[in-house]
């Protein structure tokens, strides 16, 4: 497994819902926001996955929070990709405050689909190794 990617997020005051806490879909947000981080990270843009005819879908998210965000903190949002057989893959990602409080996790189930069969490839480790400038980054 790779070393986790890390990308820093400032929490915006009009991200907070009414009790002054993240919106709990912003966390998701954040995820994906650092899973796109990640991707560019390694060399892989998204009109490059596109020129391949395929695209990522995520199939499943669970999110666990563990302490509120508020306006005004920033969290590190880290991203790591663990593989396994067949046509999908773990997302594993936390957000932490600068202070090292865990505020959430988030765990991804995905793949990557084929644009024009509309399925999963049946490998989604071999695009990442082609596409990718450096296939270390995502524990390849």
């Amino acid at each position: 497994m790779a070393e986790p990617f890390t990308v820093r997020i400032g929490v915006r005051g009009y991200e907070t819902d009414t009790q002054g806490h993240l919106n709990q879909s912003v966390y998701l947000q954040y995820a994906e926001h650092a899973r796109w981080s990640l991707l560019q990270h390694g060399g892989i843009r998204q009109a490059d996955l596109l020129e391949k005819g395929v695209g990522p879908v995520t199939l499943e998210t669970t999110v666990r929070y563990r302490r509120e965000l508020r306006a005004g903190d920033e969290v590190d949002v880290s991203c790591v990709f663990v593989w396994q057989e067949g046509k999908v893959f773990r997302v594993e990602q936390s957000i932490t405050r600068t202070d090292g409080t865990l505020a959430a996790e988030v765990t991804a189930v995905g793949g990557l689909l084929d644009l024009k069969e509309r399925k999963l490839v049946a490998d989604p480790r071999e695009y990442f190794r082609a596409l990718a400038s450096d296939p270390r980054a995502f524990g390849l």
